[in-house]
């Protein structure tokens, strides 16, 4: 399984869960798995052009990436100001 790790921005969408395991292989499939437990949220992360670390690495448009099983995976927001 693979832990998720969910940022700042998508607690208020999960009721403050911050983090969740979840049985997914792709990015797809997570943020499917993620809309349907917590509606909402797919259209969250796509109007914020969120991008994705799994296991440390930086992925910019993860949306076909393959998640490995016991994958550590964060979202990563822009920062926003001036």
């Amino acid at each position: 399984m693979a832990r998720i790790y969910l940022g700042a921005p998508l607690q208020d969408l999960t009721g403050g869960v911050d983090e969740i395991e979840l049985e997914v292989s792709t990015v797809r499939a997570l943020i499917k798995e993620l809309d349907r437990r917590y509606p909402g949220i797919a259209e969250s992360l796509e109007a914020s052009g969120f991008a994705l670390a799994i296991n440390g690495e930086i992925i910019a448009h993860p949306a076909y990436e393959v998640i490995p099983e016991d994958a550590e995976v964060h979202f990563i927001f822009a920062i926003q100001g001036g």
